[in-house]
């Protein structure tokens, strides 16, 4: 790693969302010569570290370490090793369906991993004085709870209501930061985004599962009648509001980010059999998940209107662009799914 550049910690940039970040913002032109990036992964089933295996090898300005952060001796150890001048916490189990057959692993990595990063960058902020030092935790629009199909959309003000074992250690991580602004003054930044959707998803997701059962012509479930709502966002413009809010966001402050894309689930799963020119008596109706969430909506107009960020990529071009990328890259969902089945 070059000396003299900023060095900011990734967690979890093997899974989606932080693998997408690492191609398209830690490696941009701009941000090789700025920064030095540390990425750490667990690479448990939806971590699968060749998914940024040539970014690791052919970018001198970024290093990876295979940790999982429940290890507060590991993650110590990392914090002594590296001077940090940030962290952004991508890292955390959030498949909603697994936390309801196992909570614990999700208060174990979501709670308890944040709050071990949260003391090892505490130490970094007060013993070694990296007075610029800021701390973001990467949240999601579930811990506000449900809406009605009429209610506003969820604002930075709506209170934290979670209704699944997942949102829940969501919700207590982000308490857990907040706390460490308000009690130690830690430099700390909260964005929640709605749901995600892109390239290098692993396929239990809606979107990568529907695509990947309708191209194998297999029966799509679909949860109770489809009618559930949620507000889609492409991952190219989630990571660009990201770093918008690391580098500009004010410090103590939460930031929604949505993709102005409310869609009902059986609508995405029509969408998706029309683009793969698929017939819908693929669609099949199952029984409902424990606790579905009806609705989910997400007002970005704070960040809008204090960093002028918007979504750029309408639900369409996203998902044309996404099915495309599935088409084109079996070999990486074989082996995706060849490594949870190991």
């Amino acid at each position: 790693m070059t000396k003299n550049k900023k060095t900011i910690l990734l967690t979890g940039c093997a899974g989606f969302i932080g693998s997408n970040f690492l191609k398209k913002i830690a490696c941009s032109e701009e941000n090789k010569s700025e920064y030095n990036f540390v990425v750490v992964d667990a690479l448990t089933y939806a971590g699968h570290y060749p998914t940024i295996q040539k970014d690791i090898e052919q970018n001198k300005h970024l290093s990876f370490y295979k940790i999982d952060l429940r290890d507060q001796s590991a993650v110590k150890d990392l914090f002594e090793k590296y001077l940090f001048n940030g962290v952004i916490h991508f890292a955390a189990e959030s498949h909603v369906d697994r936390s309801i057959t196992n909570p614990n692993i999700f208060v174990e990595t979501n709670v308890l991993g944040t709050l071990n990063l949260l003391n090892a960058s505490l130490k970094t902020f007060k013993e070694k004085n990296v007075t610029d030092f800021k701390f973001l935790q990467i949240g999601t629009d579930e811990v506000y709870g449900t809406l009605s199909f009429t209610d506003p959309a969820f604002t930075e003000e709506t209170p934290i209501q979670p209704n699944s074992p997942y949102s829940a250690s969501k919700a207590s991580a982000d308490l857990l930061v907040r706390s460490f602004y308000e009690t130690f003054k830690l430099p700390t930044l909260i964005t929640r985004c709605s749901n995600n959707y892109g390239p290098y998803q692993f396929p239990e997701k809606l979107v990568p599962l529907m695509i990947d059962q309708a191209n194998q012509n297999k029966k799509l479930p679909v949860y109770g009648k489809g009618e559930n709502v949620r507000d889609w966002i492409f991952v190219d413009d989630h990571n660009d509001g990201v770093w918008n809010v690391f580098l500009k966001g004010k410090i103590g402050e939460v930031y929604n980010l949505g993709g102005n894309a409310e869609k009902k689930n059986i609508d995405v799963v029509k969408h998706i059999l029309k683009g793969l020119k698929k017939d819908e008596s693929l669609i099949t109706y199952v029984t409902d998940r424990l606790g579905h969430d009806l609705r989910y909506a997400m007002d970005y107009s704070k960040i809008n209107r204090e960093l002028g960020w918007s979504p750029k990529v309408t639900f369409e071009q996203g998902l044309s662009i996404t099915i495309k990328w599935y088409l084109e890259n079996q070999e990486w969902v074989k082996s995706v799914q060849g490594s949870q089945s190991k």
